[in-house]
């Protein structure tokens, strides 16, 4: 099965949520992001978001992990139903990356993915090269993080 015969072209699937606590945080941008209005909750009052808030790459880096547990339970569900998921491999790359608006500590963010298009690999018999639409919205609905990636697609 192909991802191109499970997904209609636009068709939005909710993967999960994640909250981002002061714990979380902090401990991610200690060691990925180490400024100041994401591992300092007074130095970041200072800042132009006002208050400790997320790094973008923990909120890109949250996507891919409820990505990865979204494949997994639809992987799961197709296998019940006697079906193959499509094998997807590493992305070869995203664009169009955009941090919308600051994740502050307490927010939700709810994780989308949706299909945008497919082509086979001209070069590699078997490979396909998906487009997908990643996004995420806080608790209040309002968009956080959007980009689009690539995956690689295999017989």
């Amino acid at each position: 099965m192909r991802m191109s015969e499970l997904y209609a072209v636009g068709e939005k699937a909710e993967i999960g949520s994640y909250t981002f606590t002061e714990e979380n945080i902090i401990r991610f941008a200690t060691r990925y992001d180490p400024q100041r209005f994401h591992i300092d909750k007074e130095a970041a009052k200072d800042t132009l978001f006002g208050d400790l808030c997320a790094s973008g790459w923990h909120t890109t880096a949250a996507w891919m992990r409820t990505f990865l547990a979204f494949w997994e339970r639809q992987s799961a569900a197709l296998a019940q139903k006697g079906l193959t998921s499509p094998n997807l491999g590493p992305s070869p790359g995203f664009q169009k990356l955009q941090w919308l608006r600051p994740v502050f500590v307490g927010d939700v963010v709810t994780y989308s993915v949706a299909f945008l298009s497919s082509r086979a690999l001209a070069s590699r018999p078997g490979w396909h090269l998906n487009t997908i639409l990643c996004e995420g919205v806080n608790q209040n609905g309002e968009p956080v993080i959007r980009f689009e990636s690539s995956v690689l697609e295999f017989d």
